[in-house]
């Protein structure tokens, strides 16, 4: 794709500007090139079901925020724009129960100056309450060339908005092309629906930067950060229907929370964050499709899976060389020299995360993410599925929830037997497990008000998992070694590789009883849900 950007934007207001109100939208970027663009302008799947010739706007905005960026770190904005002779003042506040849902105030003011007295702001609370209305400044400004056109398309009524136009910081500017698509009627499985059908219709790619992220990220020169895992927010008296959705829609907002920071590769967080959200995601999935088989959930699985693996050679780099190097050489061994082993890691790293963005931008990508929206807005995993599955839906969720964990309690037990003898293969295999064990009982636990039985069983699993992972990455690290040994003939490198493979050959005879003794400590624990 060329480095010009087209953005699709989806977004439901709820309120209209005609004074002060409080609403949400919903916002989904696909990113594509501008040839494409004009061919999504055509497409039938928007001229097939307009309602409307539509009408053309001239957009004017301009975002403001203090000069230590309070509005930037709380990830709101707030902006005046005008739109022929009306001006709207908007603050947009950071996502909450969705990745792309935000809540917003707007309000109509007599023209572009900021009227912050025009905005309830005082019902947010601090600091929003206490915004010192001559403290802000703009920073940046977009200028947009809107074309609008209702259209009705999965029975829903949705506003089409192709924008055109530039955002622009100081003497930095970027180009904006988007198609926002406003929810008007009907359900929001809609909108994600339609972005499908747009996907068809050429290479897009999903985007989660707003205007405003994109403006600060020019003008301050700032790159996403990497987010760890939301909380589910499910209680004692959900139905096992109600935890499902709960637990996807924590695990979407995990994912797509991750997407930016892991693409522009800057933070090694990101890529691990993302893979724990997508492992996160498939553990979820494995524990609802036992007893609700739909097909939905099924393919959601797969693609998680795809995406994770495409991950994991950046994501062991990154470990190998800011973490393994780092932790032998700080022992200072007499006369190695890790410098030149370092060095040789930075190419077939690079490469790594050069995969990375190609699968985070190529079309399948785009459609799970998309697919996953959908299933979740549509709760597709009530489709498809038999009489029986139906009923544990509608069971209270403690009840499904204790067998999918005592499931996976006993499966760990069988790959743990025999535990001295376990080969590093079958070791690994036991990690992955736990670690869906470990996913799986934070996902569940507000369900069970045991804290105290708890809280000692995730103890004694969390150390036998990270005892583990010490294992598994010797076996890692031995294969990134041979890698680097072959692609280079430099003595200080060879003789750094024997070092590493020294030292964590001494490592693995230490762990050894402490595998056995942590194994121990586990098989003993008693398993929280079951008392």
């Amino acid at each position: 794709m060329s480095e010009q950007t087209t953005e699709i934007q989806l977004h439901a207001e709820v309120d209209a500007p005609e004074s002060a109100g409080a609403g949400r939208e919903v916002e989904l970027k696909l990113l594509t090139d501008p040839a494409t663009l004009q061919r999504l302008l055509a497409t039938a799947v928007i001229t097939r079901n307009a309602t409307s010739k539509g009408v053309v706007r001239r957009l004017e905005a301009t975002y403001y925020d203090t000069p230590d960026a309070v509005l930037a770190r709380l990830g709101a904005s707030l902006r005046v724009r005008r739109s022929g002779k009306q001006f709207i003042q908007t603050l947009k506040l950071a996502s909450e129960a969705s990745p792309l849902q935000r809540r917003e105030m707007e309000a109509r003011v007599p023209d572009s100056a900021l009227q912050l007295e025009a905005l309830p702001l005082a019902d947010l609370g601090a600091p929003f309450a206490t915004l010192p209305g001559a403290g802000l400044a703009p920073v940046f400004t977009t200028k947009i060339r809107r074309h609008i056109q209702m259209v009705e398309f999965g029975g829903a009524v949705i506003e089409v908005a192709f924008d055109e136009g530039t955002l622009s910081a100081g003497d930095k500017a970027e180009a904006v092309c988007e198609i926002e698509l406003e929810l008007k009627a009907g359900g929001a499985g809609a909108l994600y629906d339609l972005a499908l059908s747009l996907l068809e219709q050429g290479p897009v790619r999903i985007g989660l930067q707003s205007k405003a992220e994109r403006g600060y990220a020019l003008a301050f020169g700032s790159s996403p950060t990497p987010e760890k895992a939301f909380a589910t927010g499910i209680g004692p008296a959900d139905t096992t229907d109600e935890v499902i959705a709960k637990v996807l829609i924590a695990c979407q907002r995990h994912v797509m929370a991750n997407l930016m920071a892991a693409h522009h590769g800057q933070d090694p967080e990101g890529v691990h964050q993302l893979r724990v959200a997508l492992r996160r995601l498939r553990t979820a999935i494995s524990l609802f499709k036992k007893e609700v088989p739909a097909s939905a959930l099924q393919a959601l699985g797969l693609d998680a899976k795809r995406l994770a693996s495409a991950l994991g050679p950046a994501r062991n780099w990154d470990v190998f060389a800011t973490s393994t190097i780092a932790e032998i050489e700080r022992s200072s061994l007499p006369g190695v020299d890790f410098t030149a082993l370092r060095s040789a890691t930075v190419s077939p790293r690079a490469l790594s995360y050069q995969a990375v963005r190609v699968d985070l931008i190529d079309l399948e990508c785009t459609r799970f993410l998309l697919s996953l929206g959908s299933v979740i807005e549509r709760r597709s995993w009530r489709n498809d599925i038999g009489v029986e599955a139906l009923a544990v839906l509608t069971q209270p969720a403690h009840e499904f929830a204790g067998r999918g964990l005592t499931r996976l309690h006993r499966k760990a037990l069988k790959q743990g037997h025999n535990f001295r003898k376990l080969r590093p293969t079958a070791r690994h295999e036991l990690r992955l497990t736990l670690k869906k064990l470990r996913y799986g009982a934070e996902f569940l636990l507000p369900l069970y008000d045991r804290d105290g039985a708890a809280r000692k069983y995730l103890k004694r699993m969390s150390r036998l998992q990270d005892i583990l992972g010490i294992d598994n990455d010797i076996t890692t690290t031995q294969a990134l070694l041979r890698e680097v040994e072959e692609s280079t003939s430099l003595p200080q490198v060879h003789k750094a590789i024997g070092a590493i493979t020294g030292w964590q050959g001494r490592d693995r005879i230490e762990t050894a009883e402490a595998l056995r003794r942590s194994w121990r400590k586990f098989i003993d624990a008693e398993p929280f849900w079951l008392g």
